[in-house]
């Protein structure tokens, strides 16, 4: 079995809260790139004179992510809770009416 269908049954089988913050982890990796990515349109300002201050920059962005994402973030992480235990009825198939 692929290592990811394991570590799905793992977290299926986990307790309710570890869901909960291994959803919003993902809801902090995914503000976190998108800072990086609304960074990059900003263009140069000048402050990227090394490679350290890039570096500095993306360690910022991760950190601000991860505290966003712990305050409770964009409130994404309750759709996607949501829809992780409603997959059963999102597959299903809707008939027309008449």
């Amino acid at each position: 079995m692929p290592d990811l269908l394991k570590d799905a049954e793992t977290i299926n089988s986990a307790s309710a809260d570890r869901q909960v913050e291994a959803v919003k982890d993902f809801e902090s990796v995914f503000i976190t790139k998108l800072l990086e990515v609304m960074e990059s349109t900003i263009g140069d300002w000048g402050l990227e004179k090394d490679a350290t201050s890039k570096q500095v920059r993306g360690i910022f962005s991760t950190y601000l992510g991860r505290h966003l994402g712990g305050s409770g973030g964009f409130g994404m992480w309750k759709d996607i809770y949501k829809s992780l235990h409603n997959t059963g009825d999102a597959n299903k198939m809707v008939e027309p009416d008449g």
